[in-house]
């Protein structure tokens, strides 16, 4: 197959191998912007395994905890309260 292309293509050894090359060039950009695009809705590399019943604002089920219920120890206030005043009088060297 690569022979016959070879020989049918016109001139000398070097302008041979440019015109190959861009051969391949242009079929690569055919199926990379036409085929693969055209054939991806029907490969299975978007079909998910993992169950998304619950998620989205649905109830949370019996024996669980909701995260958005649960304080993190530790975590900082949203600079509301007495200790807010400290934190930025320091913070401006003053």
């Amino acid at each position: 197959m690569y022979g016959l292309i070879w020989h049918i293509l016109p001139g000398p050894w070097a302008s041979k191998f440019i015109m190959a090359v861009g051969l391949l060039a242009g079929g690569a950009a055919l199926l990379w912007f036409f085929a693969f695009p055209a054939i991806s809705p029907h490969m299975p590399f978007n079909d998910g395994a993992v169950d998304t019943t619950g998620i989205g604002g649905a109830e949370v089920p019996e024996g669980e905890v909701d995260p958005e219920a649960v304080e993190v120890e530790g975590e900082p206030e949203a600079e509301e309260g007495p200790g807010a005043e400290e934190v930025t009088a320091e913070g401006d060297g003053a």
